[in-house]
C-alpha cells in the first residue's frame, strides 16, 4: 500500500461524515477494494489507514472484522489484515450463489411493469464503456446490473446479501489480466435480459439469465484458475 493511495484514500473522509462508525468506514474499504484500490493480497496498513481516514485503531480494526466476516479480508497470525486472494474453489461458490439468488429474484417478481431505471442505466453504462474501450469500466457497469436486477426484490438483506458476493467477485477479476474476453460477450446478453422484462417476461428473463450464469460460471472459473496457476500467480 503506497503513500499515494493513502493520500487519495483521505478523500473519503467526507464520506464518513461527522459521526463515523465501523460500518462507514467498513463501506469505504469495500468500495475501494471493488474497484481495486487495494488488490487481492495487499497488506492493509492500521496505520496508515487509520491517519488516512481520520478514524480511531479500534474503529478501524471493528471495520476489518466486518469485512473479514465477508470474506474480503484475511487476517494472518503476526503478519496482519491482507485483502483475500480466492481459491479457484470460492469463484465456482460465488457464480453458484448468484445463479440461487439473482434467478430467484427474476422468479418472484410480481406483475409488470417493474422498475426497470437502474437497470436500463447500467446496461447503457457498459455499452458506453465498450464503446470507448474501457473494458475495466465495462466490468463494473455489468456488477451494477447485477446489483440492480437484485434490487427489483425491494429486499434490503438480498441487497446487502448480493454487495459482499458481488464484491468477492471482482476479487477475482482483479487477478484475470485482460477484462475484455470475460466482459463483452454479456454486453448483448444484458440487454436482452433487460427487453424481456421491459416486456413483462419474467420466465424468459429468467431463462436468458439462468443459461447466462451458468456461462459465466464456466468462463471466469477457468480464466481465474489460468491466472493463479500460472508462474508469478497468486494462490490464496
Amino acid at each position: 500500500m503506497t503513500v499515494g493511495e493513502t493520500r487519495d484514500l483521505a478523500d473519503d473522509r467526507v464520506l464518513l461524515g461527522r459521526t463515523s462508525t465501523a460500518e462507514r468506514v467498513a463501506d469505504v474499504l469495500r468500495t475501494r477494494i471493488a474497484e481495486g484500490w487495494f488488490p487481492p493480497g495487499t497488506r492493509l496498513s492500521e496505520d496508515a489507514l487509520g491517519g488516512a481516514l481520520g478514524v480511531s485503531r479500534n474503529t478501524l480494526r471493528e471495520a476489518f472484522r466486518l469485512l473479514t466476516r465477508e470474506r474480503l479480508l484475511v487476517h494472518e497470525l503476526n503478519r496482519g489484515v491482507f485483502v483475500r486472494v480466492l481459491a479457484v474453489e470460492d469463484v465456482d461458490d460465488i457464480h453458484r450463489t448468484r445463479r440461487l439468488v439473482e434467478c430467484a429474484v427474476v422468479r418472484g417478481l410480481g406483475r409488470p411493469p417493474y422498475a426497470l431505471d437502474g437497470l436500463t442505466a447500467a446496461v447503457t453504462e457498459g455499452e458506453s464503456a465498450a464503446h470507448a474501450g474501457a473494458w475495466a469500466d465495462v466490468s463494473t457497469a455489468n456488477i451494477h446490473f447485477h446489483r440492480e436486477l437484485v434490487a427489483l426484490a425491494g429486499s434490503a438483506r438480498t441487497d446487502e446479501l448480493m454487495r459482499g458476493v458481488l464484491a468477492e467477485l471482482r476479487l477475482a477479476f482483479h487477478l484475470v489480466g485482460d477484462p475484455r474476453p470475460l466482459h463483452e460477450p454479456y454486453l448483448a446478453r444484458n440487454r436482452e435480459i433487460l427487453d424481456a422484462l421491459r416486456a413483462g417476461d419474467r420466465t424468459a428473463a429468467e431463462r436468458l439469465l439462468a443459461r447466462y450464469l451458468d456461462d459465466s460460471r464456466a468462463r471466469v472459473t477457468a480464466a481465474y484458475a489460468r491466472a493463479v496457476e500460472a508462474p508469478g500467480g497468486r494462490t490464496g
